[in-house]
């Protein structure tokens, strides 16, 4: 096939796109919303702390009450009053008195700083305070966290555990999220078997399927692995009619080729309830890649090629962009990070297709980022996976990467003491 006739990777990735849309927004519960993404902005209702509290265990004072207290000469004061957390009513702590207070507590009218119990006799009725506290010592004021108006936490955020415990601490008991989508990942292949299960000749075991599902609850999605199908039309058929009832979208890996034994291809090219798009696209590896929709209620469904590192690519060009899509990622959103370059080692690309390098990168003397590849370009070449931090692209037209050129990079994690926006989806 000539050059003109592969599909670009920006078309394809398009018509990934083009299939999904942002799920709509509900609202769930505190406990059921971990891992979704806020459909809403939040904003704090009250000031936080609510009131003037305690930040220590020790007795509520006025400084000239205590002025001059050493450990030689400690001064002595009646405790007038035991206020423990969560006491409602007013107490007004009068001059020449002292109130036992419990971290947390309200702080009295009139204090001015807290004596760390550390610093007396630890005293009941009456306290001995060897150590004179600075203003305001010890007092969590009202609003030093937030004060009321303020927002807290942006629609787009991924609700992480630290999320929830400021929603719940704002008093939120429910929040408007987008749910996170339902990915079923199938693997295809009589090849293919378990892990776990001893290989017979020819066999290999199913890497995709695993790598799929993470790559997908990595996103963010609520990925499930549906056991390996067999090259059988039927029984492919079958499995995926009986997946649509709880996907939002369904990935395939293998069977989108050109042979006698494609059966994802064969299945998804019949009559049918589904519209499924095959191309061959200008990039190594993944050449063969679809996309389109399944059943009557039109679920996405993105077919990706057999080989592990192919399939990983696949999932990283075309599904996750999809995936950010749906959870509410616009724009440049969709896309992991990237930077620039350079080159640490010469390799040769096909000019006619986008070439994706697995490298990991290092910083030179300089403080510039420096790549160069972590395994051969062979699609079956899996375990150089586990050693990549990037994924090089190289440009349709270019056929040789020379050591010093500049390239660009896809980050397939975060830059150790690179800033990023906090709690937004990574």
């Amino acid at each position: 096939m000539s050059v003109e006739t592969l599909t670009t990777v920006a078309a394809h990735r398009a018509a990934c796109l083009d299939l999904v849309r942002p799920l709509p927004p509900l609202d769930l519960a505190l406990r059921d919303a971990l891992g979704c993404v806020l459909a809403e902005d939040v904003v704090s209702p009250r000031p936080l702390p609510a009131f003037d509290n305690s930040g220590m265990d020790g007795y509520a004072v006025r400084l000239r009450d205590v002025a001059g207290a050493t450990e030689e000469t400690p001064v002595g004061l009646p405790v007038v009053s035991d206020i423990a957390a969560g006491r409602a009513d007013a107490v007004r702590l009068t001059s020449g008195t002292t109130a036992r207070i419990m971290t947390g507590a309200p702080v009295p009218a009139g204090t001015e700083a807290i004596v760390p119990v550390e610093w007396t006799d630890r005293g009941v009725s009456q306290v001995l305070i060897r150590q004179v506290p600075v203003m305001g010592q010890h007092i969590r004021r009202a609003g030093e966290d937030v004060v009321a108006g303020t927002l807290v936490l942006e629609a787009g955020t991924r609700l992480e555990p630290r999320h929830i415990g400021v929603l719940a601490a704002l008093g939120r008991a429910r929040v408007r999220v987008r749910p996170r989508p339902r990915v079923v990942v199938v693997s295809t292949g009589t090849e293919v078997v378990e892990p776990g299960t001893a290989l017979a000749r020819g066999q290999l075991h199913d890497a995709n399927g695993y790598l799929l599902t993470a790559a997908a609850e990595e996103v963010g999605a609520l990925a499930y692995r549906v056991g390996v199908v067999s090259d059988d039309a039927r029984e492919l058929a079958s499995v995926l009619d009986d997946q649509l009832v709880r996907a939002d979208v369904i990935v395939t890996s293998g069977g989108v080729s050109e042979g006698a034994y494609d059966t994802v291809k064969e299945v998804l090219s019949a009559p049918g309830e589904h519209s499924v798009r095959f191309d061959r696209v200008g990039m190594q590896p993944g050449m063969p890649q679809g996309c389109g929709t399944l059943g009557e209620h039109a679920v996405p469904v993105f077919t990706l090629p057999g080989n592990p590192v192919s399939s990983f690519v696949s999932f990283e060009v075309f599904v996750r962009p999809a995936l950010r899509r749906m959870l509410g990622a616009e724009g440049p959103d969709h896309e992991r990070p990237h930077v620039r370059a350079v080159a640490g080692a010469r390799w040769t690309s096909p000019p006619g297709k986008e070439q994706y390098v697995r490298a990991a990168w290092t910083r030179d003397a300089e403080g510039r980022f420096v790549v160069e590849p972590v395994s051969g370009h062979g699609s079956h070449l899996v375990t150089g996976l586990a050693r990549a931090t990037c994924l090089v692209v190289v440009p349709v037209g270019t056929s040789v990467v020379e050591v010093g050129d500049e390239v660009e990079c896809v980050l397939l994690g975060p830059l150790p003491g690179a800033p990023e926006a906090p709690g937004r989806m990574a």
